[in-house]
């Protein structure tokens, strides 16, 4: 037997792939799925909150959240998950039961909001001073022209790099395996482990694989796509807005938006 007869038996079986696939469409793929928005929903909001405390004007506000931050982004996530799932599950089983699948969904939150965090702080410190002068000229408060103006602004600048965290998180939601998920919330990896392990193969893994790319690389192309087409200035034909359409109606004097220093943490 040669070498590449070996090496297609052990990573390329089809009949191998065919037998474990009904369990990657329903329960793998269905569960990395979930696990993976659910914890970008909240890593996106613990996230947003975050880069609205880094950008405070008070010392107080801003240390925990670059507490946290070094924290989550230095820990390995294995780490994170092992100690969310093992440390609070005294706690997740009084409100879920013995399930670990919420605790794997939050510990990945955590970890994603301390990237998100930063991503959103970067984009909305690249807003123009001026749009948030203008939105106080027209009599907004702080907290509407963050809202309306300043933060929308914001995470469309950021958002090939949300999209990348995305794309992180879908990775990462293979460890949530680690917890002892049970039959039926197993995620893509560990569906295609259990079947290698039974079977004394490896295609069933390599089948995991394969969706992974599958969700992965268009994402990761689309993100290459709306890069360019932000950077080149291609997404629209007419002149730039200036982020104040959603207001008009509150008022309508003219008010020039002109290119000041970037938005920081001071404000009035």
């Amino acid at each position: 037997m040669d070498l590449l007869t070996i090496l297609s038996r052990t990573f390329f079986d089809f009949p191998s792939m065919m037998e474990v696939l009904p369990q990657m469409l329903t329960t793998g793929l269905v569960n990395t799925v979930i696990i993976s928005l659910a914890a970008t929903l909240l890593g996106t909001l613990f996230g947003l909150l975050l880069a609205l405390m880094g950008i405070s004007p008070s010392r107080w506000i801003r240390l925990p959240a670059r507490l946290y931050t070094d924290l989550f982004r230095g820990l390995p996530s294995i780490l994170t998950i092992l100690l969310i799932g093992q440390g609070l599950a005294r706690f997740s089983y009084q409100l879920f039961g013995p399930t670990p699948y919420p605790l794997g969904i939050f510990a990945l939150s955590l970890i994603a909001s301390a990237y998100m965090g930063e991503i959103f702080r970067a984009g909305i410190q690249s807003v123009e001073r001026g749009q948030m002068e203008a939105c106080r000229a027209l009599g907004m408060s702080y907290g509407r022209a963050m809202r309306l103006v300043v933060i929308p602004q914001g995470i469309r600048r950021v958002l090939p790099a949300i999209v990348n965290q995305f794309i992180a998180i879908i990775k990462d939601s293979s460890l949530v395996y680690l917890l002892g998920l049970m039959t039926q919330q197993r995620e893509l990896f560990r569906v295609g482990q259990d079947a290698a392990v039974l079977t004394g193969n490896l295609s069933p893994l390599m089948l995991a694989g394969l969706f992974y790319l599958i969700i992965t690389v268009p994402l990761t192309h689309m993100v290459n796509y709306v890069d360019v087409r932000y950077r080149t200035g291609r997404r629209r034909l007419t002149a730039p807005q200036s982020g104040l359409k959603e207001v008009d109606e509150v008022r309508q004097p003219s008010v020039a938006l002109v290119t000041h220093p970037r938005i920081g943490g001071n404000h009035e």
